[in-house]
């Protein structure tokens, strides 16, 4: 059996381990931050801190469990100085073609499709029953929540959070729809057309939020 570390120790981290053991990783350790989760077991899986990964684990491949963009951000690069490196996670019911390229990091959750000429970026995460068409980019550290839908010639740039049950109309060929770097898109909204970077943007057709 491989091994793999976990970054985080919270709910979608627990997850991250289920990926796992569907795969047929065996999880070492949750490694968290936190002093208060440092030393406890969670779902039989013991949590420690970045040091003793460090020091016992360092040639263990890592995957960060941590939904939001900006602090899997922080830790990909806590994680990266230290020394470690990161790996991907694909669970068996994931629909895509031979046509996906992905970056270190990416966890791909069950029931979702991909269908073709699609590029993940590093750190990408896609959770459960989502479906990504065409000629997307997802850049790094993007985060697809529950049952989000991305249709063709999206582009979704750095550090972008689509909440549950979002959908992404499709762009064309050459104008692509852009979720600017950083932005969120809230539970249920509909994307129409690009949104700026770092605004929230909700509702149907979805439209940033009053600063």
């Amino acid at each position: 059996m491989k091994t793999i570390l976990i970054y985080g120790a919270g709910g979608f981290a627990r997850e991250v381990a289920w990926l796992a053991e569907e795969v047929g990783l065996t999880v070492i350790a949750f490694v968290d931050d936190s002093p208060e989760r440092i030393g406890a077991t969670i779902n039989d899986i013991r949590v420690i801190s970045l040091e003793a990964a460090q020091s016992e684990f360092l040639d263990v491949p890592m995957v960060i469990g941590v939904g939001a963009p900006n602090t899997r951000r922080t830790l990909a690069a806590k994680a990266h100085e230290r020394g470690f490196r990161f790996t991907s996670i694909i669970h068996p019911r994931v629909e895509m073609s031979r046509w996906i390229s992905w970056d270190e990091g990416t966890v791909i959750t069950a029931g979702n499709i991909l269908t073709t000429n699609i590029r993940l970026g590093a750190h990408v995460h896609i959770n459960l029953d989502c479906t990504i068409g065409h000629d997307c980019i997802l850049e790094d550290f993007v985060t697809l929540a529950p049952g989000v839908h991305v249709s063709g010639w999206v582009h979704i740039q750095r550090g972008v959070y689509i909440g549950t049950g979002a959908v992404i109309i499709n762009g064309e060929a050459g104008q692509p729809i852009v979720i600017g770097e950083d932005a969120v898109i809230g539970a249920g909204a509909v994307v129409t057309k690009s949104i700026p970077a770092g605004v929230t943007a909700v509702g149907v057709p979805a439209r940033p939020l009053e600063r």
